[in-house]
């Protein structure tokens, strides 16, 4: 068996416990799992609606995902992606409202702004890790919070003292009416595309670039990098921002196409942390962050059918998902046991 093979198959495998260990819980908790992950599947592809709105929600994950992933392939750890989700989300808001542009003009610059406060506060990290040797996950964890206050401080100054942002303008709106008339009125916007397209850009720049190289080289030792003349700190930093650059796309997605606005929040989104499970369960790969991606946001807007329909708390699934990325983690087990079935048959 390749090893290519085995890798499909582990994340394959790690979901497929994941959901018997779940039908257990729900078992031993005195649910029906059968009637629980029937009213999962109907929440997630009941009708058009529930589709419409289950692709808006994977939306966000993909751009998550490909950020912490896009991290992980050059050797950092940017557990980061939450605060600079937050601050990708002020700064499309702000643009969206403060501006009346064209079209053509406005949205593009609101999804700019995003970028660039992303790649901004990641790039802070880089700096810290390339110049000073400061750890990247201690930074960025600090970096969440301060994200996070300064979004709040910011919101409450723009909104004279309210709790959320003027409404964005038309012009730098994601939201289309062809894609809610076509989804029954769900708000399914056009930012899935943007997503899709960054997949691509991630896949380019390190499969087919120099740079995407040099990148990856400085993560796999940076001692030989810089011995074969690569420049380790730019790499550290390059690499830092243009994670953060995907994170703040994340927030604008929320910014310009399901919220329309930005609003003061109690706590973290949650979406920058589930990136992390998302780009683990993807093996950090674009084509395997849309996998991710795709389950994560199916079984959380799923979830949102189970009480009513089937009577089990949301709760349940985030067991389920905490348990699938166990499994995943736990990879490395069944990795093994693939090997030994496959010398086992070979030997045969």
């Amino acid at each position: 068996m390749s090893n290519r093979v085995i890798n499909i198959l582990v994340p394959i495998i790690s979901i497929i416990i994941g959901l018997i260990v779940g039908a257990i819980v729900m078992v031993v908790s005195g649910y029906d799992p059968v009637q629980g992950y029937i009213a999962l599947w109907t929440g997630i592809f009941g009708d058009s609606y529930s589709i419409g709105n289950t692709i808006r929600q994977i939306t966000p994950y993909l751009l998550a995902g490909l950020a912490v992933a896009f991290a992980f392939r050059t050797g950092l750890f940017n557990i980061g992606v939450e605060g600079q989700l937050i601050l990708g989300w002020l700064a499309a808001a702000w643009v969206g409202y403060a501006f009346e542009l064209p079209k053509v003009i406005h949205l593009p610059l609101a999804l700019l702004a995003a970028a660039a406060a992303g790649a901004f506060w990641a790039f802070i990290a880089g700096f810290l890790k390339a110049k000073f040797k400061v750890h990247e996950v201690i930074a960025t964890i600090m970096l969440n919070y301060t994200a996070l206050y300064i979004a709040n401080a910011v919101i409450k100054k723009l909104s004279d003292g309210g709790f959320k942002t003027e409404r964005v303008h038309e012009s730098a709106s994601l939201r289309s009416p062809f894609l809610r008339e076509l989804t029954d009125n769900s708000s399914l916007h056009y930012g899935i595309i943007i997503a899709l397209l960054m997949v691509v850009v991630m896949w380019f720049i390190l499969e087919k670039t120099t740079r995407g190289y040099e990148l990856k080289a400085v993560g796999f030792n940076k001692h030989a990098a810089d011995y074969a003349g690569m420049s380790v700190n730019k790499n550290i930093i390059l690499a830092m921002t243009i994670s953060g650059m995907f994170a703040g796309l994340g927030g604008a997605m929320e910014a310009l196409g399901t919220f329309q606005n930005a609003s003061i929040k109690a706590g973290f989104t949650g979406i920058g942390f589930d990136g992390i499970a998302v780009a683990l369960l993807g093996a950090n790969t674009p084509l395997g962050v849309v996998f991710g991606a795709s389950l994560f946001g199916s079984l959380k807007y799923g979830a949102l059918n189970m009480p009513n329909a089937a009577g089990i708390p949301e709760e349940i699934v985030s067991i389920i998902i905490a348990l699938i990325i166990f499994f995943v983690a736990s990879g490395y087990i069944i990795r093994v046991a693939l090997q030994k079935l496959s010398k086992k048959k070979e030997g045969q």
